[in-house]
C-alpha cells in the first residue's frame, strides 16, 4: 500500500547558490565521484549476508518445487534482498540531497543503463563468449544503483531548484581535463589517469578527471527528461570542450 501526500513545497525559482555546478561520474568501483573530488560509496550487503545468501541460493537449487522448505528459503532470500535494496535507496537519497543542496547544476552522463545492463547471451558465431564478464558488469551496474541515483537527484532537485542535465558520455574517461588530449592510453588503471601528451603529463584520479570532463561538457547538455535520440553517435566529439568554460 502506498500513499501520495502533497507536502505543499514548491520548487524555488533560484537555487540558494546559483553559481555552483558539479559533474558526477558513476562507476562500478565507486558509485559516484564528483568533479570536486568527493567520493560517494558504501557497501549494501554485509559479508555475513553475502555468505548466507549464497548458501540459501544453493538450498533453493536443491529444493523441491512447491515444497514448504523451498518457500521458506525464498522468504529468507527476499529478506536479505529487501535489506540490500533499502540500504541502496537510503544511500541514493542521502547522496542526492547533499549534492543538490550544494549545487545549482548537476551534470550526469547520458547513459543507456537499461542497454548496458542487458543480458549477454553471445552470438550464433560465438555463443556465450564473454557472457561471464558481461554478467559481472551487469551485476556491478545494478548494485551501485546508477539509475536509482539519477532518479533520486531529479527528485531532490525539486526542493532546491537544481537543474539536472545529461551530456554525451563519449571520451569523458579518456580525455585529459587539463589539455584535452584524448587517447585510451591515458587510463593507466581503473583509478589512475596519466595524460600521455608530451607537453602535459597531468595525473589525477581517473574518476575525478572524468567527472570534470562531464561538468565541462554541459555546454551541449539535454534535459534529464530528454533524449539525444537513437541516431547519436557514441564517437561524437563535444564541440564546446575547448572553451573550458564551467557553466553557471
Amino acid at each position: 500500500m502506498s500513499f501520495l501526500v502533497d507536502d505543499g513545497a514548491k520548487t524555488p525559482e533560484r537555487h540558494a547558490m546559483p553559481d555552483t555546478a558539479v559533474g558526477i561520474d558513476r562507476g562500478v568501483n565507486i558509485a559516484a565521484t564528483t568533479s570536486e573530488g568527493h567520493f560517494h560509496d558504501r557497501a549494501f550487503i554485509t559479508g555475513g549476508e553475502a555468505v548466507r545468501y549464497r548458501r540459501l541460493q544453493q538450498r533453493l537449487a536443491r529444493g523441491k518445487r512447491g515444497s514448504a522448505n523451498r518457500r521458506k528459503t525464498i522468504t529468507a532470500l527476499n529478506r536479505i534482498t529487501t535489506r540490500v535494496s533499502d540500504r541502496r535507496g537510503d544511500f541514493c537519497a542521502f547522496t542526492a540531497n547533499r549534492i543538490t543542496a550544494r549545487n545549482a547544476l548537476v551534470v550526469l552522463e547520458d547513459l543507456r543503463i537499461k542497454n548496458m545492463s542487458a543480458s549477454a547471451s553471445g552470438t550464433l558465431e560465438a555463443p556465450g563468449v564473454r557472457v561471464v564478464q558481461k554478467r559481472g558488469l551487469n551485476r556491478a551496474i545494478l548494485d551501485k544503483g546508477w539509475h536509482r541515483l539519477e532518479l533520486a537527484l531529479a527528485s531532490a532537485a525539486r526542493y532546491t531548484g537544481t537543474r539536472v542535465v545529461k551530456v554525451n558520455p563519449a571520451y569523458t574517461s579518456q580525455r585529459c581535463s587539463v589539455c584535452g588530449f584524448v587517447t585510451e592510453d591515458n587510463r593507466d588503471s581503473q583509478a589512475v589517469f596519466r595524460c600521455k601528451a608530451a607537453n602535459c603529463g597531468h595525473t589525477a584520479h581517473a574518476d575525478v578527471n572524468a567527472a570534470i570532463n562531464i561538468k565541462r561538457a554541459a555546454g551541449h547538455a539535454v534535459s534529464a527528461c530528454g533524449d539525444l535520440g537513437n541516431s547519436r553517435s557514441v564517437k561524437q566529439e563535444p564541440a564546446s570542450w575547448a572553451t573550458g568554460r564551467t557553466p553557471a
